[in-house]
């Protein structure tokens, strides 16, 4: 109303025309809004019937398109579909992989809603041909095998210190292994410079880790939680025992022969019980003091190297049947007998 009476003029057709069309404006505006009133206010939320609809849509999708696995190609690149380590998934694979235990005479499940699938790990992105292809990505960082280390005794000459470790894969929650940190350092006694006392005291540092047999020192260390540090701690150890090893105490200075752990033939009187024979033999008896006893080359007497190792392995390992015939065998070479007859 008060739009007509601000458009009116006295006198003015066009005015009065105007007015009929601001009139009949306003008039349907109002009907309009009643009609979305009344539209909201007896509004019924249907929800059954939305969701038979999107039942069906998916019911369609899944009747027309096929699986993913009977869409794959023959040729296809197979490192794009299974890139890396992933849970089992039925639609990537298109094998007819079976998994499961069942009673005798039935086929196991197929690959399709098994959960032993998805139990174990897998290694279906370890095919052949990917293993070839990440084997000549990293060809590039690579450098050719050295041509001098040809043999194993070559390796083991420039290259003495073995270390060894182990990875695990299993079927956890965590991806690590406990057993994995576990370090071995392998190294051989004979590649250390060592001398006569610095290899008796490395031997006696190490203990049981010396094995005599294969002449191998055998490290193991565990007692860290990570790989990395177990591999410094035999480090570690190796270099700490090498270099104790060549210290030589005041008190090791005042041993005597009762006071050596093993049994030095050299420092002994079977020593000097060849040599005063040997000289014997030569017409050349005389007296000789300790340290001439001690650097008299035994190389000049026949046999006499043989019977030294003999001497001292029967002492030093043990009184054997083998220890005891091996000392008869060289006490006969050395004083020209005949060898001990076999019954």
């Amino acid at each position: 109303m008060s739009l007509f009476i601000r458009n009116y003029k006295p006198s003015s057709l066009a005015s009065v025309y105007n007015a009929k069309i601001w009139r009949l404006n306003s008039t349907t505006a109002d009907t309009s809004l009643k009609k979305d009133e009344e539209e909201e206010e007896f509004r019924v939320l249907d929800i059954l019937k939305k969701r038979e609809r999107v039942q069906r849509k998916v019911m369609r999708r899944t009747d027309i398109q096929p699986d993913r696995a009977d869409r794959m190609a023959e040729n296809q690149n197979w490192g794009n579909v299974w890139p890396g380590p992933k849970t089992f998934h039925p639609s990537s694979v298109p094998l007819p992989l079976r998994q499961g235990y069942v009673p005798k005479g039935q086929a196991p499940p197929g690959k399709k809603a098994n959960a032993e699938l998805m139990k174990i790990p897998n290694f279906l992105h370890l095919t052949p041909p990917v293993i070839k292809s990440q084997c000549e990505a990293i060809k590039q960082f690579c450098t050719e095998w050295p041509n001098l280390l040809n043999s194993e005794e070559a390796i083991e000459k420039h290259y003495p210190v073995e270390v060894i470790t182990s990875d695990y894969c299993h079927a956890s929650p965590s991806i690590r292994n406990p057993l994995a940190r576990i370090a071995t350092l392998r190294v051989k006694l004979s590649t250390l410079n060592l001398d006569k006392h610095a290899r008796d005291k490395f031997i006696r540092l190490v203990g049981d880790r010396y094995d005599s047999t294969t002449d191998l020192v055998t490290i193991t260390a565990d007692r860290c939680p990570v790989r990395a540090q177990n591999l410094d701690y035999v480090n570690y150890l190796l270099t700490a025992s090498y270099h104790e090893a060549w210290n030589v105490e005041e008190w090791e200075k005042d041993k005597t022969e009762d006071d050596m752990e093993y049994y030095d033939w050299d420092k002994n009187a079977s020593k000097k019980s060849v040599v005063n024979w040997y000289l014997a033999t030569k017409n050349e008896s005389k007296e000789l003091t300790d340290d001439e006893y001690r650097d008299f080359d035994i190389s000049v007497i026949p046999n006499a190297e043989e019977f030294k190792t003999a001497v001292s392995t029967w002492l030093n390992d043990g009184e054997s049947e083998e220890t005891v015939n091996k000392y008869g065998d060289a006490a006969r070479k050395l004083l020209g007998l005949p060898a001990k007859k076999v019954v």
